[in-house]
């Protein structure tokens, strides 16, 4: 079975919307944007096109590519004392002579709807409960609840270990009671390992898993995405030959990343 991140995150999306529409209080999200980069500035209008459509007031606040970095400091610090601000996002990547650790740790935990401030990444960490939980792995665990597939004594295999989706999928799996192996580039006998899961999640921008490595009760998400050499979208898995093969299956495009923008709303409402 295909796992439709499209149809999950519009139902997740209508029904945030839903939510809002009875409540008398609004969120409010601002977004800082610096530089020209062309993917930045569409990331950026997508996101604030679907946080106005559920019914949040968004702004994003543009910077020049050259602007200095005690301007973007002082921004921050003046959102955070903002109290009708309640979510905060950076867009990345920044300029060169912009640190993104000042930056990120700059933000209020309790406005840090990425969940990229230490505080927040620390509780998650030791199993405290974060303001927040990192927007993709908490799409792929809600996409996963969505079609009733079980995590808790499952072995999954993640395979990745970014900051922003390897790290904390693991973290998040293990507070949900699977056994967790994390793989990476410098990962011996992948092959064997990836062979003995029940669940496995592939975040590394390359063609990894194939299916000699899966068999009919596995379910495989893939959270990578790029271009092919045809300027194909495609992702980490091999989809032709997996998906015949396997129980559940994530098609890229139109499975995890649905459902990073759903759960990043959800965050949005939630702050």
């Amino acid at each position: 079975m295909i796992l439709d991140g499209k149809a999950v995150s519009a139902k997740i999306i209508d029904d945030l919307k839903i939510e809002l529409a009875k409540k008398s209080t609004k969120p409010y999200l601002a977004v800082i944007l610096v530089g020209d980069d062309p993917a930045s500035r569409v990331y950026v209008r997508n996101k604030k096109k679907k946080a106005e459509y559920i019914g949040v007031r968004a702004d994003i606040f543009e910077y020049p590519a050259n602007v200095e970095e005690s301007v973007i400091l002082e921004k921050i610090d003046e959102l955070n004392d903002n109290p009708e601000v309640t979510a905060i996002l950076v867009q990345m990547p920044l300029p060169e002579h912009i640190s993104k650790e000042k930056v990120i740790c700059r933000i209020s935990p309790q406005k840090d709807v990425d969940c990229f401030t230490p505080e927040n990444v620390g509780r998650l960490t030791i199993g405290m409960e974060p303001y927040f939980y990192p927007a993709t792995p908490q799409g792929v665990l809600m996409l996963l609840d969505a079609y009733d597939i079980p995590i808790e004594g499952k072995h999954a295999v993640v395979i990745g270990r970014s900051n922003i989706v390897g790290k904390p999928m693991a973290q998040m799996l293990l507070r949900r009671n699977a056994t967790v192996t994390m793989c990476h580039s410098k990962t011996e006998n992948l092959e064997d390992i990836i062979k003995t899961a029940d669940i496995v999640v592939s975040a590394v921008g390359k063609k990894i898993v194939r299916c000699k490595m899966v068999d009919k009760k596995s379910v495989v998400i893939d959270i990578g995405i790029y271009r092919d050499s045809n300027g194909n979208l495609t992702g980490d898995v091999d989809f032709e030959e997996v998906e015949p093969v396997v129980e559940y299956i994530t098609p890229v495009p139109g499975g995890v990343g649905p459902m990073t923008i759903a759960s990043l709303m959800y965050n949005i409402v939630k702050s």
